[in-house]
């Protein structure tokens, strides 16, 4: 089904019971984003707020909630864009079935975007920022924000739509230092396509024009995080996976899509910056308040009837999750086919996407070799490093599996698998002084920190020991020490205080640990032994769920400052150990905080979940 908009989305979720009213008035301050979380958590159905309070537009939510209902909506189409990508991917598979080709060809029509002249600006009514749905989602977030803006910026030298960047950046409607009605916040982040066009404007010293699309079809929001190659429009994919060309026009030098409910038109300065934030981010942290581009409103329009689309980030997984899982769904392998060897990579949401990637790889350089180590493997790893997206990994696990049993998505099997294997004293490589993703607060300052590549291959060099070993024990209390999966532990040592207390402390452990091994051989003649140490605040709650560790180990770390090691050394600049790895991911002090729900709204929204409210019996 090609929906004209939004509204005609929601009506075909609710005629197929994916979606549920609230009637009752709604406070956009905490509430509305109480209400999704706790629907979504419980795999809900999407959500039209009827009555907003403050407002007389309705807002959505949990649209894109699960793949599935992600899925139902492009049910139409994405057998089309999965055929396109897999084309673009592999032209000969055009030849051996030509008549299916030109098919797609056909439908690929609809990525053309039209210049809709028939299309009065009247359709619109123009309002003000303090009319629109002012929606507040964590408690210590710094006023309201626009979550799903589809943010359009045309090339200053290229203009035109074909050359134009649609992305998904925060958006601050109030709060802070802004102007009400006249300023608003612009944050977007490292490799991102609208820093190019802002960069090109500064040059010339001109102004960034900058349109905001709210709504529109649910395509138009997909098509805002589809991660497409520099220079490909965004609204071609827009209309391929919308199955309807991106409508548009011109008003006052500003391109608006006519099928969007909500447009907010305006202009960056260059160099003009005001503070931004915070904002609680979804690697389940606040995102601190930073200078970020100032967008001076020029015209704020809406649709008759509009319906402001919203969605809520937080620790994964949450909505933006099954954004991923239906991009992967469509895309395929198509990131493998763009670099030779790569075989499979998981972008672990559980530690925030970007902190943690897991990868599987060929090794075929030197199968002459009798000692097998990583070669290809390192190369592979480079080359992701240096690829869009990927190049924000953090921690880069890679490794080859011969014999194809291995798979990324079985995370504790994965690493199982790695540390069996893994050469500690070898296989660790560091990238110090580099770009980090701008919402990880791990590292030295905004955007700086540290990666680090473990490279694993060949045959098991130990067996991972499902019993903590008793020189731990005797290290620490049982109650501080926990076992996470064979071979990786936790420990709950003191509060962080300093990285030079750090040090100390945890060259004391190390030394204490010297030499560790468990007191007994497996008939395979491998040593049972422990791998991975980590260190952190509450051993308990690290080891009760493994996404527990992986949000902890991976989210709190800056490998460069958080990385020892039992017996390690340095040997012509390269870092290594012989015992266990120790990852020290306590809370720092130059950490953000946590994003946590308030218990006063936690109470206020139950009136819903009551009998008697619209959401009664709608989740167990």
């Amino acid at each position: 089904m090609a929906y004209k908009n939004l509204e005609s989305c929601l009506l075909d979720l609710e005629k197929n019971g994916q979606l549920v009213r609230i009637r009752e008035e709604v406070d956009p301050v905490l509430e509305m984003a109480a209400i999704h979380l706790r629907v979504f958590e419980a795999n809900g159905p999407a959500l039209l707020f009827e009555n907003v309070k403050g407002t007389n537009f309705r807002a959505a939510s949990n649209i894109f909630g699960t793949l599935e209902r992600s899925k139902f909506i492009f049910r139409n189409s994405l057998k089309t864009v999965e055929q396109l990508i897999k084309l673009k991917n592999n032209p000969a598979a055009a030849l051996k079935k030509p008549l299916h080709s030109i098919a797609t060809g056909i439908s690929a029509i609809k990525s053309i975007p039209l210049k809709n002249p028939l299309q009065s600006p009247v359709t619109f009514q123009e309002i003000n920022i303090n009319q629109l749905p002012l929606i507040k989602h964590w408690p210590m977030d710094g006023g309201a924000f626009v979550t799903l803006p589809q943010v359009y910026t045309e090339d200053i030298d290229q203009p035109g739509v074909m050359n134009s960047n649609l992305g998904m950046y925060r958006i601050q409607l109030d709060g802070n230092e802004y102007a009400l009605n006249k300023e608003i916040g612009l944050h977007y982040q490292l490799h991102r396509g609208i820093g190019v066009h802002q960069t090109k404007a500064n040059k010339k010293n001109q102004s960034l024009k900058v349109s905001i699309f709210v709504g529109g079809p649910p395509a138009h929001t997909v098509a805002a995080v589809m991660p497409l190659p520099e220079g490909m429009s965004e609204l071609t994919f827009a209309g391929i996976l919308g199955g309807r060309r991106f409508r548009y026009k011109y008003i006052d030098g500003y391109c608006v899509s006519t099928d969007a409910d909500f447009v907010i038109t305006g202009e960056v300065m260059p160099e003009d910056v005001k503070p931004e934030g915070p904002f609680g981010d979804h690697l389940g942290y606040y995102s601190l308040k930073h200078d970020f581009p100032l967008m001076k409103v020029h015209k704020v329009y809406a649709r008759k009837n509009a319906i402001w689309p919203f969605t809520v980030v937080g620790r994964p997984p949450q909505e933006d999750t099954s954004f991923g899982a239906l991009i992967h769904s469509m895309t395929g392998s198509a990131i493998q086919n763009e670099i030779p060897g790569l075989k499979e990579l998981n972008a672990v949401d559980a530690a925030g996407v970007h902190p943690l990637l897991l990868a599987i790889g060929s090794e075929r350089y030197t199968p002459y070799m009798p000692v097998k180590q990583p070669a290809e493997l390192l190369t592979i790893a480079n080359h992701m490093l240096g690829t869009g997206q990927l190049s924000l990994a953090k921690f880069l696990f890679i490794t080859s599996d011969p014999e194809n049993k291995l798979n990324t998505k079985n995370i504790p099997e994965y690493f199982q698998f790695i540390f069996e294997r893994i050469d500690l004293s070898r296989d660790i490589h560091f990238y110090t002084k580099t770009t980090i993703d701008t919402l990880d607060y791990s590292g030295e300052s905004l955007n700086s920190g540290s990666k680090v590549v473990f490279a694993a291959y060949g045959d098991k060099k130990r067996n991972l020991s499902s019993e903590i070993p008793d020189i731990l024990k005797d290290f620490i209390s049982v109650d501080n020490c926990k076992l996470i999966a064979p071979g990786i532990v936790a420990l709950k040592i003191e509060s962080f205080t300093t990285y030079v207390n750090a040090h100390a402390e945890i060259k004391r452990l190390a030394d204490s640990l010297s030499g560790i091994k468990n007191k007994w051989s497996t008939t395979d003649g491998l040593q049972n032994e422990i791998a991975l140490i980590i260190l952190c605040d509450d051993a308990e709650f690290v080891s009760k769920d493994f996404n527990n560790f992986l949000w902890v180990g991976f989210t709190r770390t800056n490998p460069s400052h958080d990385m020892y090691g039992v017996d390690s050394e340095t040997q012509n600049k390269h870092w290594g150990c012989h015992g266990p790895l120790i990852i020290d991911a306590r809370i720092k002090p130059h950490h953000a905080p946590p994003v946590e729900k308030d218990p006063e709204t936690e109470k206020k929204i139950n009136r819903l979940f009551e009998k008697g409210g619209s959401l009664y019996g709608v989740i167990k």
